[in-house]
């Protein structure tokens, strides 16, 4: 791959350089990182008061009024709890989370499938299962409006991380693929096929047990519950799934 776009070594130090130099805004007071500088200085908008003809906001309030207030279409800042997962505690994650929840619009397609993966992780299954719902019927019932449009194609490959990353709790942090699956409300089962580093397996999942096939490839390593596993070919490895 670096052959084939020309990548050159300077280029990999300069990105590093960028990621350490970062600046990563932090509120000691409310313990959360702030969407900027100026985002906790606003005041916060109470979505409940808005009609819900009003929506999306950007189509009914000049920016300059949007801009005024701690309103988000999407999130950012939970996204990050997602894809650098492992760069914060679980009490830290609950407190950003539980803070831009509520301020969060969901205007964006892209955002609810966000928001359902780490419910799902902080343990709210009630509010996982909903934001995937409402990902699911995204073009399905038309939540939007415009589907007439075109098909949201970015939202469909959120959906299916709802349910691979948010319900099975799969998570692949410097190579290392997790799972810590939780089963949510009706849902009895979920069986889906993964290719990890070029191996194929199988995850099924019920209620008390998940199962691990590895049906092509050589051995694996994964973990289960921080429990480390070894997939060898067709030797299925049981687990026990817990109760939130």
């Amino acid at each position: 791959l670096k052959h084939r776009t020309g990548l050159k070594p300077r280029e990999a130090g300069e990105w590093q350089k960028a990621a350490d130099s970062m600046y990563l805004p932090y509120d000691d007071e409310i313990k959360i990182h702030p969407q900027d500088d100026d985002f906790l200085e606003k005041e916060p908008w109470d979505l409940d008061s808005i009609p819900s003809e009003k929506f999306p906001l950007l189509l009914h309030f000049h920016p300059l009024v949007i801009y005024r207030h701690q309103v988000i279409k999407q999130a950012d800042v939970v996204l990050a709890l997602f894809l650098l997962g492992d760069e914060f505690g679980f009490e830290e994650k609950r407190r950003n989370f539980e803070y831009y929840d509520k301020l969060t619009t969901g205007d964006s397609s892209l955002s609810v499938s966000i928001q359902s993966i780490i419910a799902f992780e902080l343990g709210n299954m009630k509010k996982g299962e909903s934001y995937l719902r409402y990902a699911l019927m995204m073009d399905l019932g038309d939540v939007g409006g415009n589907v007439k449009s075109g098909l949201h194609m970015a939202s469909m490959g959120g959906t299916w991380m709802a349910i691979i990353n948010g319900i099975a709790g799969m998570r692949d942090y410097n190579g290392e693929v997790s799972f810590r699956p939780r089963l949510p409300g009706k849902i009895r089962r979920l069986r889906f096929p993964l290719t990890i580093k070029g191996r194929q397996i199988e995850v099924n999942i019920d209620r008390t047990k998940v199962v691990y096939t590895l049906i092509n490839g050589d051995a694996i390593d994964i973990t289960h519950e921080d429990e480390p596993v070894r997939l060898t070919r067709d030797t299925p490895v049981w687990s026990k799934v817990y109760e939130v």
